[in-house]
């Protein structure tokens, strides 16, 4: 199965071969680089994230970490090198548990639950190297209060 999401005459997409092995690809000119992704994919998009005039792709994966063992979402982001799938930032946790995330405004915004069902929206804007913080819009509500936040935001 194929998710394209097309930028003028290069597009990112996602592939998928299983339900946990995915390949991030990048076409240009007719060429199409491919990204493995062994992890289940729960989401991606694309955007500006590192605000370098080009377009790159996030992709929320679960997986455990090297610091961190529990099995969880994750956001990762890909940029394009000459026409080649290249890491961006694989980030490991943004704070609390990434439950959703997109691209708006130049940031990421993400839904978050932080503990003991309190959740966080915010936005982060990349920072030298990955995604920092950058504002949070509401803290410590139930999560329908933090999915019409979330949801309201364009």
């Amino acid at each position: 199965m194929v998710f394209p999401i097309t930028c003028k005459a290069q597009s990112f997409g996602l592939e998928q071969e299983s339900d946990s092995l995915f390949y991030l690809t990048f076409t240009q000119d007719g060429r199409t680089d491919r990204y493995k992704l062994p992890y289940p994919v729960v989401k991606w998009c694309t955007g500006d994230v590192d605000c370098d005039g080009t377009e790159d792709a996030m992709v929320m994966v679960v997986k455990k970490t090297m610091f961190d063992s529990r099995i969880l979402p994750r956001l990762f982001t890909f940029r394009q090198v000459n026409g080649k799938v290249r890491p961006l930032w694989l980030g490991s946790q943004l704070g609390g548990i990434l439950e959703d995330f997109r691209y708006v405004n130049g940031k990421v915004l993400t839904l978050q639950l932080m503990y003991e069902d309190r959740y966080i929206v915010m936005t982060h804007k990349w920072r030298k190297f990955g995604l920092g913080a950058d504002s949070i819009l509401v803290e410590g509500v139930c999560r329908d209060e933090a999915m019409r936040h979330f949801n309201s935001i364009r």
